[in-house]
């Protein structure tokens, strides 16, 4: 028996009418639709009258779960999986049983669609076309900084989604650790009748929205600004703080902003000992 084929499915990610006339067809074809939330992805299968079965699979389904798909691909079932909103496995469920149908023999095919973080990326015009993705960053501050420092070390223009409850603090975070001349683009509730772009720096980004009420799901740009080849003393000793905050041993803090700042390793670990 030739087995079915796993179907990685792009759905919209607030516009109903963002969705590709091949993912209609897909999900029509298939023998069942592995959805994130069944009752969510109902509601998209419905507008576009297609009424194939639809089976749970999010996060927290388990191993259980994930045999019950291959099982399904392996008895010659084509499945559909999709999550949410967007791409699956962007920041989305997915990675087990998609490596297991891998591992299994099964053909994986991706179906292009919506995707939060390209949408707002190309609209915003940030950076120069390189950049690094780091979907939800840690839900407390301390792991937040230390992700943070991380990504700025990259020196790439980054990619973030956030939550509205939790919007405000990671901004605060963002200030602090990557400081006020990182430039902000806060992209909300893309594609939907409420959506925003707002330009600014950390700093003007953080007193926005602590006057005004977060709502909706949140893509975060970051642009780190240039740093001078030369940075003086004061500089050094600045970052330098700025890790031993942000928890950071000795001998990262010298490497980290060695690297940033562009300096040798001894001269900035001869400052540290000041």
């Amino acid at each position: 028996m030739d087995k079915g084929t796993l179907y990685i499915v792009a759905t919209p990610i607030g516009n109903l009418g963002d969705i590709t006339l091949r993912a209609q067809d897909i999900l029509k074809q298939v023998d069942v639709v592995a959805a994130e939330d069944t009752r969510r992805s109902g509601l998209l299968l419905k507008h576009y009258g297609i009424k194939t079965r639809l089976l749970s699979y999010h996060e927290y389904s388990g191993e259980k779960k994930d045999d019950k798909v291959i099982a399904l691909l392996l008895a010659g079932k084509d499945v559909a999986l999709i999550s949410d909103a967007g791409t699956p496995l962007v920041s989305d469920p997915g990675y087990p049983v998609v490596r297991a149908a891998r591992e299994a023999g099964i053909n994986v095919v991706g179906i292009p669609g919506a995707c939060a973080a390209i949408t707002a990326l190309s609209a915003a015009a940030a950076g120069d076309g390189r950049f690094v993705f780091w979907g939800f960053l840690d839900s407390k501050s301390a792991g937040r900084k230390k992700q943070l420092v991380k990504i700025a070390e990259t020196g790439l223009t980054a990619v973030l989604y956030e939550s509205p409850h939790r919007i405000l603090a990671t901004l605060k975070d963002i200030l602090e650790v990557c400081g006020e001349q990182t430039k902000v683009v806060v992209a909300r509730e893309l594609t939907k009748m409420h959506e925003e772009y707002y330009y600014g720096s950390a700093g003007e980004a953080v007193e926005k929205y602590r006057q005004e009420e977060p709502r909706g799901e949140f893509v975060l740009i970051l642009e780190f600004a240039g740093i001078k080849e030369e940075a003086g003393e004061d500089e050094i000793r600045a970052l330098l703080l700025q890790c031993e905050k942000n928890n950071m041993s000795k001998k990262d803090a010298v490497a980290y902003v060695a690297k940033r700042l562009h300096l040798p390793k001894n001269k900035v670990y001869k400052i540290s000992l000041g």
